[in-house]
């Protein structure tokens, strides 16, 4: 398996801030593809970043190939809007990753 480093550039540097409704439910539709691959743990992690310069989307994946990532990218639903939302793509080499911990009792607590 190989782990990538990917970047969803949004349609404009203000997205995170400024979306529509309809740019909100397409984003809707981008978590609930991606979600079920975090559970499994093909998705490592993945958020929005809140960069100054402008907003973007970024996720740590693992995949089988540099194909195999296309294709999930490829079929997210963000991509498919067709609002000009593009992914980068980059391979890790290496990577070293925590295992799950469970949640404490005091990390389950909201301040």
């Amino acid at each position: 398996m190989s782990h990538f480093l990917c970047k969803l550039r949004p349609p404009r540097p203000t997205f995170l801030s400024d979306m529509t409704s309809d740019e909100a439910l397409v984003m809707r539709r981008h978590r609930e593809y991606w979600t079920p691959r975090v559970e499994i743990g093909a998705v490592i992690a993945m958020g929005p970043v809140a960069d100054p310069a402008g907003g973007y989307g970024v996720a740590i994946i693992e995949a089988r190939s540099q194909a195999a990532l296309e294709a999930m990218l490829a079929a997210d639903p963000a991509i498919l809007s067709k609002r000009g939302f593009s992914y980068e793509t980059f391979p890790m080499p290496a990577i070293a990753v925590r295992p799950s911990l469970p949640l404490s009792p005091i990390d389950s607590v909201t301040p």
